[in-house]
């Protein structure tokens, strides 16, 4: 019988009811439903929702580590942080610029989104203090000075500030250089050779404190501010989020994934790419995020053209529940023929 003539003779579905009737309470259902959706939505929840951490910003690290804060400024002042010694999209450096045999991406795109850290970290946001004739004469002497000069000043004030985080770092007792008063939050710093660095950088610690740093560094002149890479990369120079990274066991040795804070039920499909980096050449090497791209984009490749693999396209066809699932499909083919 061919698949048209069954279709025919087949019994009118649309036919009147003249069986029996049940009582059926929609709403009952509903709630019902509801309920159970309900009570799984907040057990999964508990159980492998991320935490709703409050978001890292630089009024809460200048808080928190004001002498790693300060390190961090002077650093992104002389030119030495990683900021600074990126390469593109962000500047010219070279510090960061990954290649794979012929393709060399970043150097392709250019700089999209320059960045100069001491201007943009530390000079424009001090400038728009007033009122203050001490900060407004270190500027000038600063802005007066050769870039050598300037480079001598900060790392000479970056100089005892590191050795004191190296000796907290070892639990030793710290350098006498430094002297951190915790109600105020300020830090005292005795370096000799600054020049107006120390004044400087005690006036960007207490914008940072305020809060008024994280604004000044938000670049979208739209009405909502969504453009955070300034603020982002300076608190990345420093060691606030790889404190908190380390906290929640997301760093690259620890395994660790989270989705967005508060969210159900984290991102588990990143494993995948996650598990490149555990291994070797992908965990040596200074292009580790290129070449997981490529390997991940070969991947993804693969799975796309798999209805055209002659093999792989088969595979399916050769396991027995593949007949079992399109049984009705076999069985009208039959027929027809």
């Amino acid at each position: 019988m061919s698949l048209a003539r069954r279709i025919l003779t087949s019994k009118d579905e649309t036919a009147p009811w003249r069986g029996g009737y049940a009582r059926y309470d929609l709403v009952k259902e509903l709630c019902i439903a509801l309920a159970v959706i309900t009570a799984l939505a907040v057990l999964l929840a508990a159980l492998f929702s991320s935490p709703d951490l409050q978001p890292s910003t630089i009024a809460a690290w200048s808080r928190q580590m004001p002498v790693n804060f300060l390190a961090t400024a002077s650093k992104e002042l002389d030119g030495t942080s990683e900021t600074a010694e990126y390469g593109p999209p962000y500047n010219k450096g070279k510090g960061f610029v990954q290649h794979a045999a012929f393709i060399h991406l970043q150097e392709w795109l250019g700089i999209s989104h320059p960045i100069d850290p001491a201007k943009d970290y530390v000079i424009d946001p001090l400038r728009t203090v007033t009122g203050d004739p001490a900060l407004s004469a270190a500027l000038q002497t600063y802005e007066r000075a050769t870039p050598s000069r300037q480079r001598d000043w900060a790392q000479a004030y970056a100089k005892p500030l590191e050795a004191y985080e190296a000796a907290f770092a070892a639990r030793k007792a710290p350098t006498r250089a430094v002297a951190v008063n915790e109600r105020s939050g300020t830090v005292t710093v005795a370096a000799s050779g600054a020049g107006p660095v120390p004044t400087m950088m005690s006036v960007l610690l207490n914008q940072a404190r305020s809060g008024a740093l994280d604004g000044i560094l938000l670049t979208s002149r739209h009405f909502y501010q969504t453009d955070y890479t300034k603020p982002l990369l300076f608190i990345a120079d420093g060691a606030l989020l790889e404190k908190r990274a380390q906290a929640q066991h997301l760093l690259g040795n620890q395994w660790g994934m989270m989705n967005e804070t508060g969210s159900y039920p984290g991102q588990v499909w990143l494993w995948l790419y996650t598990f490149w980096y555990q291994i070797e050449p992908f965990s040596t090497s200074h292009n580790a995020d290129l070449l997981v791209m490529l390997v991940m984009a070969v991947l993804s490749l693969a799975f796309v053209l798999i209805p055209f693999l002659p093999v792989v396209r088969d595979i399916p066809r050769a396991i027995p529940l593949y007949r079992l699932i399109w049984r009705e499909h076999y069985r009208s083919t039959q027929e027809d023929e």
